[in-house]
Order: C-alpha cells, then sequence, then structure tokens
C-alpha cells in the first residue's frame, strides 16, 4: 500500500442495462460525472456493463468491443479517475466475461477474466485462469465477479496476497422471488468483508432484465467491520460513493491464515507465488 495513501473515495454504480452499447456507454459517461462531481478516485460498474448481460453474445464483434473500451478508457482519462468495468472481451482466441480495469490516464492495467463460470456463462465464454490482482492509485485490490460470490477462496487468496478492497461487479439475473430474497443486504457481502477485514465494493445492475429475470440492485459498499457505509435501493439507476479510510483494511485474518496451523504454511506461500505470477498475464487486454 501507498505510504502516503490513507483513504480511498469510491463509488459504485448501479446500472439498468440496454443491449445497445453507445446507450450503455451514454450512462456509463453520465455516471462517471455524478462519481467525479462527487469527488470519487474509483468507480465500478457492474458486470456485462458494455453490452448487457441477459443476451446472445455470440452476435458481437470483437472490434465493436475494443472501440468500446477505447472509449471508456478515453472516459477514464477526460474524469482523471479508475474505471473498474464488466465487459466481454475477445482475447487469446476467445470471449470472456471480463472486469478491466482502467488507471486514471485512460490506461488498462488489469483485465480478470471470471473463472468460475454459470450455465449461461459456458454457453458464451472461456473460463479464466487466475486470481485478480492489480493497484489503484498504489492499493492493492482483488476483484470476483457475480457468480464467483460463492467461492471465498478467490477472496481470501486475493487479500492473503495482499489487497485490501475487493470489487463485485455483478449482473443479477433471477426470477423476481429470488430477486428479492437478495435484498436488503442479505447475501454475505458483509460477511465477507468482516472475515477478511477489507472493504468491499459491489455494483449491481437492477430492474427487469427481460424474460421475466430481474436483477435485486442492492449494490453496497462494506467496510472490514461490517458496518455497510453506502447502499443503494431496489429500484433506480444510481451512483452510491463512500470514503474508504485504509487503515482500517488490514486484511488480518487472512494474513494469520497464512501462519496458522503451521503444517498448511509453507504450501500456502508458494500457492501465492503462484497466485501473483499468474496474475501478473492479466495486465493488458491481450
Amino acid at each position: 500500500m501507498s505510504a502516503t495513501l490513507q483513504q480511498l473515495r469510491v463509488s459504485a454504480v448501479q446500472m439498468k442495462f440496454t443491449t445497445d452499447r453507445d446507450t450503455n456507454l451514454a450512462h456509463i459517461e453520465a455516471a462517471l460525472a455524478d462519481a467525479v462531481h462527487d469527488k470519487a478516485d474509483a468507480v465500478l460498474f457492474p458486470e456485462c456493463a458494455t453490452t448487457g448481460y441477459n443476451r446472445d453474445f455470440t452476435q458481437l464483434s470483437s472490434s465493436e468491443i475494443r472501440t468500446t473500451l477505447k472509449r471508456v478508457g478515453a472516459l477514464a482519462a477526460k474524469f482523471k479517475v479508475n474505471v473498474l468495468l464488466g465487459s466481454p472481451v475477445f482475447r487469446r482466441r476467445c470471449w470472456q466475461n471480463c472486469l478491466v480495469v482502467f488507471n486514471r490516464r485512460g490506461r488498462v492495467v488489469h483485465c480478470y477474466p471470471k473463472c468460475q463460470l454459470t450455465e449461461r456463462d459456458r454457453q458464451f465464454f472461456t473460463p479464466g485462469d487466475s486470481v485478480a490482482l492489480f493497484k489503484l492509485d498504489g492499493v492493492p485490490c482483488t476483484a470476483i465477479i457475480c457468480h464467483e460470490r460463492r467461492y471465498p477462496e478467490l477472496v481470501r487468496l486475493g487479500v492473503m496476497a495482499g489487497a485490501r478492497i475487493v470489487f463485485h461487479p455483478n449482473a443479477g439475473l433471477d426470477t423476481l422471488a429470488v430477486s428479492r430474497t437478495k435484498r436488503g443486504g442479505r447475501d454475505g457481502i458483509a460477511v465477507r468483508a468482516f472475515e477478511n477485514a477489507v472493504f468491499y465494493v459491489f455494483a449491481n445492475s437492477v430492474g427487469p432484465q427481460g424474460d421475466g429475470l430481474w436483477s435485486a440492485g442492492d449494490s453496497k459498499i462494506v467496510a472490514p467491520n461490517s458496518q455497510v457505509l453506502a447502499l443503494a435501493n431496489n429500484r433506480e439507476a444510481t451512483v452510491i460513493t463512500a470514503d474508504l479510510d485504509l487503515a482500517q483494511a488490514t486484511g488480518r485474518y487472512a494474513a494469520d491464515s497464512l501462519s496458522h496451523p503451521r503444517f498448511l504454511s509453507a504450501d500456502w506461500r508458494r500457492m501465492l507465488l503462484k497466485v501473483r505470477e499468474q496474475a501478473k498475464r492479466n495486465c493488458t487486454l491481450e
């Protein structure tokens, strides 16, 4: 972590998706303007924010997605803000469901491909093979995408490797009855923040998604003590923002696991070497 940076102001954007990229880009630009007006340092968007999630991804053009991501990079540079954006990405000869991270100059610094896929994902995407590790303004961070909340080791390994903030882009796609059960913070995110002693930033889609499916919204920013610092509703596109006091993000419990039980310690440390090496492969869109 940076020796001087003690606080990071983050925003989570709750979006109503369309399948039109230009419309989504307009929503992305407007949300960035709102977040920057609120002095955000980093802005998280949902999974597949460029395209929407309930769609046939076989109809995508790789060149159009590249152009779209270049436009997002230009927006990051224009607003001088770190941007974390969910998008399909054609890389290494296949489509992957990714979180693309842009720095304040609009440069891609990380592209994390979702590795635990849903049945829907597997129709279109190839799974990734890494744990997310990157820095924002010198602060070590990790990320998971949507369904990966069910795999706590992805967060734990990132925090063991030094991350102090977890970014979680989501695109809820449930029946209305299931969607309602995920509202009001009842989703385990506060527990994940507490058990790792890190901040947790969650950005979801919201409202009807087509074909009788819904997204719960409920975007949130959670502190290491499990306190919800900001919570969106279940109806509207919105931007929520909170200040993260990085001194609170100790990662203590994950660090403790590196030492005890002792018989696992050497294996954990060997595993973290692999985690860090594999993450380096994701510094570009290639």
